[in-house]
């Protein structure tokens, strides 16, 4: 009795997922993101980072009720693999490699944006090696294997989250104190109209993703079909709270015609708040940029070998060349993957602008959202016995998934047709690449490795979970 006891002591509960939730939603993102949406429009970019707040919970609900229909690891390519086979699994696969390294992209590019708040003198050659530096940094550390990658995620875990904090505290206060220039930087509200709106969703929407990444210790969770959809709910509403705290933060205390030009948002809000004295206001500008480093190598560092792992999967089963499926012969990491992809995210920093590479992510990110809401809708067709329907559908129908698809549609129109047309080109690349070597071999490798990719990613999820623990304490 003991013993079950303590297996079921080690079962997440309601809190603990919420909690990763809002970890694996909070990220590098938010430290971008402002400035990129103030551009568009001003002060009402705050009722944007609500509405995105409500599309992310949404789709977030669809991924909690495919989880609950395909209780294994595997994301988004494990339930459409169950719902249509093994090339719609490949044709999610494939964009959602594409959109990790459009992502991995735009961190080198912050980071030197960032870095630029310390050193403004910087030249564009100078920050162009600095990007160099960046990622091979990065990559070295990955090559180096995981056990070594995991210890320094924990402090960056820890880096990203106590600045936004201190900004949010501290940003309070300062309103309290200067009420009337909090109301001057914030009116007119709308000064650009609301003609933007589509854009500033994108840009913002991009900043809640990761979500999808709270389904994948599902099997670790107590009642899972009912704790993951609640917790979905109360995390990402924690999230919406955060995002739109550190933006209002933001907007009221660096009027939006400069915040848009600036290329550290965060950490000029930082020096304003604390701007009591001129030393505090160093130290707070100081404490928000180095967060911004800090949260930035946090992100790049879990996630390239994460997205490694998923070309070094398909690479298995013979989807991408083998030069990516070979292992270090002393790390046993995927040595090849990590290089080529992190030459090709070089190259992308070094050429792309910030808000494209962050536009075409999230058209990535979005048609992989379709495919899973979709699939929950076949899921659930397919269902054997009427009450063995999970606890999203009891509760709400098909209302959740048709909505999930109906916004991912719309976020997809609008990341632009230029940048639509692009995407769709990328997508059907795969095509040709899953024909020529897909009848060589059944997709079984590239499931069981493609899980394992899920199990690198849950590397991160597991240190935001932990640090919330402890703090719990």
């Amino acid at each position: 009795m003991a013993v079950k006891n303590s297996a079921s002591s080690q079962k997440l509960n309601l809190f603990d997922v919420t909690n990763l939730v809002v970890g694996t939603a909070i990220g590098a993102d938010i430290f971008i993101v402002s400035a990129l949406a103030s551009a568009y429009l001003g002060p009402a970019s705050l009722v944007v980072f609500i509405v995105a707040g409500v599309i992310a919970i949404i789709i977030a609900l669809s991924f909690a009720d495919a989880a609950a229909l395909v209780p294994k690891v595997g994301g988004a390519f494990a339930y459409v693999c169950e719902a249509w086979g093994n090339f719609a699994g490949f044709l999610v696969g494939w964009p959602l490699w594409i959109a990790e390294v459009a992502g991995l992209a735009v961190m080198p590019v912050a980071f030197v944006r960032y870095l630029a708040y310390f050193v403004p003198s910087l030249t564009v050659l100078q920050g162009d090696v600095i990007k160099i530096v960046f990622v091979a940094v990065i990559a070295y550390i990955n090559l180096r294997g995981v056990k070594g990658a995991g210890r320094i995620n924990d402090v960056l875990t820890i880096g990203k989250l106590s600045p936004l904090l201190l900004l949010i505290v501290a940003g309070f206060i300062w309103l309290v104190v200067h009420p009337g220039t909090a109301a001057s930087n914030l009116t007119p509200f709308a000064p650009l109209g609301f003609s933007n709106f589509g854009p500033a969703l994108i840009i913002i929407f991009w900043a809640y993703t990761g979500f999808e990444l709270a389904v994948i210790p599902s099997g670790e969770m107590e009642n899972p079909t009912k704790t993951l959809p609640k917790a979905m709910i109360i995390g990402m509403a924690i999230v919406t709270f955060f995002y739109v705290a550190v933006g209002f933060t933001a907007l009221a205390v660096v009027n939006w015609t400069s915040l848009q030009f600036d290329p550290a948002p965060l950490a000029t809000a930082g020096s304003v708040v604390l701007s009591y004295t001129p030393e505090l206001a160093l130290i707070g500008g100081a404490i928000l940029g180095l967060g911004a480093l800090i949260s930035i190598s946090g992100f790049e560092e879990s996630a390239t070998l994460a997205t490694a792992r998923l070309s070094y999967a398909i690479s298995l089963d013979g989807l991408f060349p083998r030069l990516f499926s070979r292992i270090h012969p002393r790390f046993g990491t995927p040595s090849n993957a990590i290089i080529i992809q992190s030459a090709i995210v070089l190259f992308a920093a070094l050429i792309g602008n910030i808000t494209q590479l962050i536009i075409f992510s999230a058209f990535n990110l979005a048609f992989v959202y379709v495919a899973t809401c979709a699939a929950v809708l076949t899921l659930r067709a397919r269902r054997q016995i009427d009450s063995d329907r999970t606890y999203l559908e009891r509760l709400m129908g098909p209302v959740i998934p048709v909505l999930g698809i109906v916004l991912s549609v719309f976020l997809i129109y609008e990341c632009g047709i230029s940048t639509v047309a692009f995407g769709i080109v990328s997508i059907l690349i795969g095509i040709p690449i899953y024909v020529l070597y897909a009848p060589r071999t059944e997709l079984t490798t590239l499931k069981r490795d493609f899980y394992s990719t899920e199990a690198v990613l849950a590397r991160t999820v597991h240190s935001n979970l932990n640090f919330f623990r402890r703090h719990r304490k």
